[in-house]
């Protein structure tokens, strides 16, 4: 079976499963924007997120790289290559030099303080901000300050009923951050389904929130985490019925690439499903 009638085989089975998907969710999953809405927008822009809150999502996820002169910028990839057209590695490149660029959609690169002032103000937002610590890159001594700013820079502007989160595929900072700051809210991220090993290695750090791919987790398996008292995440999602079955598997929160198209569907269509 090709993906396009897969896709369409697993939309058909949402509306016949739909008494069961009342049954089976038992609180609301939070929905949120990844990169800002990355299949809908220019991705990891200013203009991403403000039309993803603009249409009532309230829930984002973005990438926090430091320049070569200790600013925080907005980016997924280490190369400014793909969202630009233009040469240069983010970590270094200076501020400057990154403030010249725009991108293929002609929007310009978005700075961490440019984003944490635009939601300075907007009450009860979920942001996840993943740091891009690959170690070839950050090795120790440049992570530790890395980690020591951007916790310290987060704090300092986010609304006191909002939900602000460092993110990692990177141990390290994560191991770092609830070392030195044991209050912080953090998740690891896997590219691999939810299982017993991940379980235990997020467990192992004393973290809580854990973010694994949906193709090969199981509903059981999620019960398993919750049951050991994790936050369970579930990435990637590319269509509403990915969010649609990641709410089956029972995640507490799901990542999607398509989030306005998700919360039109779910708002205009299927009202019994819970999510913020």
């Amino acid at each position: 079976m090709n993906l396009s009638k897969l896709s369409s085989f697993l939309f058909v089975l949402t509306f016949c499963l739909s008494a069961q998907w009342v049954v089976a969710q038992e609180k609301a999953v939070q929905l949120f924007a990844h990169r800002g809405g990355a299949h809908e927008y220019d991705e990891n822009t200013l203009a991403a997120f403000k039309a993803s809150y603009d249409k009532g999502l309230r829930g984002f996820e973005t990438d926090v790289r430091i320049t070569k002169d200790g600013v925080f910028v907005i980016s997924h990839d280490a190369s400014v290559e793909r969202h630009t057209g233009s040469k240069g590695i983010v970590e270094e490149m200076t501020a400057a030099e990154l403030k010249k660029l725009k991108t293929k959609k002609g929007n310009s690169l978005l700075f961490l303080d440019e984003l944490l002032n635009y939601f300075a103000d907007k009450p009860s937002v979920y942001i996840e901000f993943e740091m891009k610590t690959k170690p070839a890159d950050y090795p120790q001594e440049k992570l530790e300050p890395y980690c020591d700013k951007l916790y310290k820079t987060l704090m300092a502007k986010k609304p006191a009923t909002s939900s602000y989160l460092l993110t990692a595929f990177d141990k390290r900072p994560l191991i770092y951050l609830k070392a030195k700051y044991p209050e912080v809210d953090m998740l690891f991220i896997t590219s691999s389904p939810l299982t017993q090993e991940v379980i235990q290695e997020t467990l192992d750090m004393g973290i809580k929130r854990v973010g694994c791919t949906i193709g090969g987790t199981s509903r059981e398996m999620v019960k398993k985490a919750q049951k050991a008292g994790l936050i369970v995440s579930l990435w990637p999602g590319h269509s509403v019925e990915d969010f649609l079955l990641g709410t089956y598997l029972g995640a507490d929160y799901l990542c999607s690439d398509v989030p306005v198209a998700v919360y039109t569907h779910l708002k205009e269509k299927m009202p019994w499903v819970k999510f913020k």
